[in-house]
């Protein structure tokens, strides 16, 4: 792990190129020694996971071939029985993945051979992908993958599945999967970005030599998500120390949304959690939060007030808020005046027709942290007609972040959480029993509460992502509801 502590890095196939030549040039390690190392840290898991059984290692004309030469050389040599299989001709093999492919001393032979040898006792109880790596440039052949598919036996791929992008996570033609996949270093963007995350099945990372100082000069501005370092909790801290949050209340008959951002703000860690609204719908939240304190706001300028209080550090407005002119006079008011933002659901539909204004304001105080935190359709509403389409989620999160000046961070089971810097992660702990409603405002509220306790927009976001999805994995049910969550946090 190299850089901030809770995050690891995820290399562009482009990274994980240079790495690999910044270790040969600067490092004088030699390609064909983090080649072998390669094949052996392959066949190594192999190893430890399966018993002895018949297997086929199956090659591309690349070095991921060149990699699956040694997996098959050293199985070989432990008595495992191995057939090779090449998915191009010997002579188009080229530098260190030729002369991987000259120390094997087995049969080799082509797809054909393999899916006749299906079905039968003879057939492969294993297979080894070695035919393209993360950095696959074409469309995979649906023939091959559904002759690795048909099988019907346990795949363990090199790099990635034949067929990912290790770039975006999604399938470049056909990709058959894989049950276990060894990659080298660091993991790629595509191991952790749906499809690909599920399609790579458990993911190992093994060293295989290339040292970490290589990143010194790569770079690297994308993460994975990990357990986040929160604020200390002082033996001379009250409430106000602990920060102070403030979420806008949804109208009488729509308060769910906004009380569970509250409870979450409370429950990770803000000293002081209020909400604002109508007193109508305060009456409602009363008989529900006893622990959450009430700020009856009829108009703007008593919305103003409250901002004027210097121990306040952290609203957030859109749970349950309903979609209007007023929430959008709101939220304006809440970029001028206000403390760090969460703007949430309808906050950002709001401006589904003016993104512009929205993204103006914010800029106009930079120095201030602002979080949006819209799901696809809501990112949809906001950004279709100013960040061009991509299949690359990271992509689209960072330019949004770039044009609207706040942090954004987009949902789903592979949220990613990008700054108007290009710092950018990807949260892999979310389980799928979070698709339910209120699971959002929980979110919402913890990063609200993050926010109040003095964490910077982009560490909020992060570390409240992994959180939400830490208190979901804590929760015993198979299924769960927003409650739930709120319990967990702590």
């Amino acid at each position: 792990m190299h850089g901030p502590k809770h995050f690891f890095e995820l290399l562009t196939p482009a990274e994980m190129y240079r790495a690999d030549a910044l270790a040969v040039e600067q490092f004088k390690i030699p390609s064909l020694r983090l080649m072998e190392n390669a094949g052996r840290a392959v066949a190594n898991e192999i190893v430890k996971r399966f018993k002895k059984c018949s297997v086929a290692v199956i090659c591309g004309p690349g070095n991921n071939g060149g990699d699956g030469f040694v997996v098959a050389r050293l199985l070989a040599a432990k008595k495992w029985p191995v057939r090779v299989y090449l998915l191009a001709e010997r002579s188009a093999l080229k530098g260190d993945a030729a002369a991987k492919a000259a120390k094997w001393k087995g049969k080799t032979s082509g797809f054909a051979d393999f899916e006749k040898s299906l079905g039968g006792k003879a057939g492969p109880r294993l297979i080894v992908d070695a035919i393209f790596g993360a950095g696959l440039n074409s469309d995979f052949p649906a023939a091959w993958a559904d002759g690795i598919y048909s099988a019907g036996v346990p795949v363990v791929a090199i790099d990635v599945p034949s067929g990912l992008d290790g770039l975006t996570g999604q399938k470049r033609g056909a990709c058959a999967g894989a049950d276990l996949t060894v990659t080298f270093f660091r993991k790629k963007p595509g191991h952790v970005l749906q499809p690909g995350r599920g399609l790579c099945g458990e993911v190992v990372v093994a060293d295989i030599g290339i040292p970490a100082g290589v990143l010194t000069e790569i770079k690297p501005q994308l993460f994975e998500n990990a357990m986040p370092h929160l604020p200390e909790l002082g033996v001379e801290d009250h409430k106000f120390t602990r920060g102070h949050a403030l979420v806008w209340s949804g109208p009488e008959f729509a308060t769910g949304a906004s009380r569970l951002a509250a409870m979450a703000a409370a429950r990770v860690g803000s000293g002081l959690v209020s909400l604002a609204g109508a007193p109508a719908a305060l009456r409602i939240h009363a008989a529900q939060a006893s622990s959450i304190m009430l700020k009856p706001v009829s108009a703007l300028d008593e919305l103003r007030a409250q901002f004027d209080d210097q121990r306040l550090r952290a609203f957030c407005i859109g749970p349950g808020a309903g979609v209007s002119e007023d929430l959008r006079r709101t939220v304006l008011l809440a970029l001028r005046k206000g403390p760090a933002l969460v703007l949430d659901a309808d906050a950002l539909t709001a401006f589904a027709d003016a993104p512009e204004a929205l993204f103006e304001a914010i800029k106009r105080r930079a120095d201030r942290s602002v979080i949006l935190t819209p799901h696809e359709g809501e990112f949809s509403r906001l950004f279709s007609s100013l960040v061009p389409h991509s299949d690359n989620k990271v992509d689209r999160a960072r330019a949004a972040a770039r044009l609207s000046g706040a942090v954004v961070l987009l949902k789903g089971p592979d949220t990613v959480v990008a700054a108007p810097d290009g710092r950018a992660v990807v949260n892999t702990n979310a389980p799928a029993k979070l698709a339910t409603a209120g699971s959002g405002d929980v979110l919402a509220g913890i990063i609200t509460g993050l926010l109040a306790q003095g964490m910077d927009g982009f560490g909020a976001a992060c570390a409240g992502t992994w959180l939400h999805g830490e208190a979901a994995n804590k929760v015993q049910r198979r299924t769960l509801i927003a409650e739930d969550l709120i319990d967990q946090i702590g």
